[in-house]
């Protein structure tokens, strides 16, 4: 127990990325569907390219999904619309009319008025009666625009009439009726009976919604899926043949009969072993990857987090996709995968990644041949054009791009398969065009993953390097100097980088910033002082070189302050790495001569610099501060000062963190000696 709590202690941070990695197999496992999988790949317009398929088993043929479609739209056609009788709005209608009779009757004037009241009101009730029952329908969409012999079922006390519309009125035609048969009357009857009557006619036959919606749906229960039946040992498409759409609908019908009855437990159970052994083959190749190439990667466990947690959710998003009715998987934003990821991490990473996104997807999507080359090629195309996303253009343009191949690719498979454009599928390209547009998210996401994982892309360098920037400004105001020797090392730095390979704009900003830690005591550093009195003769040499040392520590203070990311502030911390300050360690060597143990106290405190990038900047760093020493300026001792300088770093041992080369350093020997030169002016000399 005792040894298993050790080995847990000692190698917690490998177990932790190994719990990372499994986790996210076991979750890709869970995303996926857990019934078997056909083992036949098949595409309609394509030879049977696998040995003749006999049926194991009886199955049914099912219907296309476009003759389901067409005979769903043809019962729905036909279906009569059902209306139910409201007997209350009758009921209402005449006590309305009882009641506004009895109202107006006084104040008309008859001759024989008592007499008459009682064939008058009898009449219009009749009248009232009669369009009743002849029905008033309501005018529903279901009717509009039908003919006079068009049939309706109407309900009442739950029995169903089927009547012709032209036998009932609508509310207009039933006012036309009305005051035709008021026609018969004089006029002073007439005028009477149309005010009485004029708010007694209402609609008593209602739309029924939900007989409707129930008719509707038995009716389409009805359907049978399927048109027919394959029996045992019966072939059903032999080798070669070509698979037309009568095929196709034979064998797709066995591939959803098959999938279907994978379904015991142990069955199901092989099932999650394969997909577990095939998930974990491919997420293991990826931490191969990662191990072998790019061990900066797998030793950070937020980096690792952020892979996987993008293969996770671009193999759900697709599952949901797959699942939706009315979605389809070339929706998902794939390309939005190798993007994200290229912004923070390099290409290879980035392309990587993205074969092992789509491969995952690839075991559960439809015909994933055809699938994995388009998403391949989209990605893959996208990648290589366009390098960075440091502006808004490239991001449209790499969503043009992504719709283009899309299209191509999927246009180019369609005439290898069919030989012609007549039976290509054109809605996909409306699904590409989805995807591409999705794409353009990949803008915000930056931002937000930016703050989870706290990486740094390159639109927030740019904002660094922005000498505009609150913090550069405050260097530039408050030492001037120190802004201009950071300038010039930025410069110096990021031609080096950019010849040997590296992050040319992560150099730039970290230059930028390397020395902000002086602004606490600018006149102590030799650049911003302006006359010639110079603070450093009032101090000891060890004070003096604690001054000059804290503005490690000053600096890194400040950039946690200004919430200067950790990337930029390793630039701070390493640029001096563990050298000492040359100057007051030899005076002060000088003034004591007898002591030995007095070193640690003019060595900056480190670390020294891990990456090239950190490393070029210690070397310009150096390198531009020597120069401004020089009381003369030419090819010879800007050669000497370059090469002394660099040396002495390299005998320090201050790049053996670094995974800069001699050849690099050579090379950036040579640079920063042509650029010296042309900064002071300096003239080639010939031989003569």
């Amino acid at each position: 127990m005792k040894q298993l709590l050790a080995f847990i202690r000692d190698q917690h941070s490998l177990i932790f990325k190994v719990f990372l990695f499994v986790l996210a197999a076991t979750a890709i496992v869970l995303i996926y569907p857990h019934g078997g999988k056909f083992k036949y790949e098949f595409q309609q317009g394509k030879p049977w390219a696998h040995e003749d398929l006999i049926a194991p088993f009886d199955f049914p043929i099912y219907k296309s999904d476009q003759a389901l479609s067409a005979e769903k739209e043809k019962v729905i056609k036909n279906l009569k619309p059902y209306f139910f009788r409201n007997q209350a709005v009758e009921k209402k209608a005449l006590d309305t009319y009882q009641d506004r009779f009895d109202e107006f009757w006084p104040s008309l004037e008859l001759d024989d008025q008592a007499g008459l009241e009682g064939k008058i009101k009898l009449k219009g009730e009749r009248w009232i009666k009669g369009l009743y029952d002849q029905g008033i329908i309501e005018l529903h969409e279901s009717i509009e625009g039908k003919d006079s012999d068009f049939e309706v079922v109407v309900l009442k006390d739950n029995v169903a009439a089927v009547r012709l519309l032209g036998s009932m009125n609508n509310i207009q035609t039933a006012f036309k009726r009305l005051k035709d048969s008021l026609s018969t009357l004089n006029e002073t009857e007439r005028s009477f009976l149309s005010k009485v009557m004029e708010d007694c006619l209402r609609r008593n036959i209602i739309y029924d919604q939900e007989t409707n919606e129930l008719m509707r749906k038995e009716s389409l229960d009805e359907i049978s899926p399927s048109q027919g039946l394959v029996q045992e040992g019966e072939r059903v498409v032999a080798k070669g043949e070509l698979i037309n759409n009568k095929k196709y609908q034979l064998v797709e019908s066995l591939r959803v009969e098959y999938e279907a009855q994978l379904g015991d437990d142990s069955q199901v159970f092989l099932v999650l072993v394969g997909q577990l052994i095939l998930v974990a083959l491919l997420i293991l190749s990826l931490a191969l990857f990662l191990t072998s190439y790019r061990p900066e990667i797998i030793r950070s466990d937020l980096k690792i987090t952020f892979l996987l947690l993008l293969i996770v959710l671009i193999v759900f998003g697709s599952k949901l996709a797959i699942d939706i009715e009315n979605i389809n998987l070339y929706l998902v934003p794939f390309c939005m995968l190798p993007l994200l990821i290229r912004t923070f991490f390099d290409l290879r990473v980035a392309l990587f990644s993205h074969l092992v996104a789509i491969l995952l997807v690839g075991f559960i999507a439809p015909n994933p041949y055809e699938f994995i080359i388009i998403q391949m090629m989209a990605g893959m195309l996208t990648l290589f054009s366009i390098v960075n996303l440091r502006n808004r253009s490239h991001l449209f343009l790499s969503s043009l791009i992504i719709f283009g191949v899309y299209c191509l690719v999927y246009l180019s498979i369609g005439l290898i398969q069919e030989g012609t454009f007549v039976d290509t599928n054109w809605r996909f390209l409306g699904w590409f065009f989805g995807s591409a547009m999705l794409s353009l998210f990949t803008y915000p996401l930056v931002y937000i993953f930016e703050k989870l994982f706290g990486f740094v892309s390159d639109l927030t360098l740019l904002e660094l390097a922005d000498t505009n920037s609150k913090l550069l400004r405050k260097l530039n105001m408050k030492a001037p100097g120190t802004f201009q020797h950071s300038l010039q090392v930025s410069n110096l730095a990021e031609e080096a980088i950019r010849t040997i390979g590296g992050n040319a704009l992560l150099v730039r900003a970290g230059a930028l910033y390397h020395d902000i830690g002086k602004m606490n005591m600018p006149n102590y550093f030799i650049e911003n002082q302006n006359s010639d009195y110079n603070p450093h003769e009032e101090l000891e040499p060890e004070e003096s070189a604690q001054i000059i040392i804290d503005h490690v520590i000053r600096g890194i203070e400040m950039a946690r302050r200004y919430k200067v990311p950790d990337i930029i502030v390793d630039f701070i911390r390493t640029h001096h790495g563990t050298s000492r300050t040359q100057f007051f360690y030899f005076q002060y060597k000088e003034q004591h001569p007898d002591e030995n143990e007095f070193e640690a106290k003019f060595r900056y405190p480190g670390p020294k610099p891990y990456s090239k990038e950190t490393a070029v900047l210690m070397m310009a760093d150096s390198v531009e501060a020597a120069s401004r020493s020089l009381k003369q300026y030419d090819g010879q001792r800007i050669e000497k000062l370059v090469d002394q300088i660099i040396d002495t770093q390299t005998k320090e041992g201050q790049f053996a963190n670094a995974n800069i080369t001699f050849k690099d350093i050579s090379t950036i020997k040579k640079i920063f000696k042509k650029k010296l030169m042309s900064i002071y002016h300096v003239r080639v000399e010939y031989p003569e």
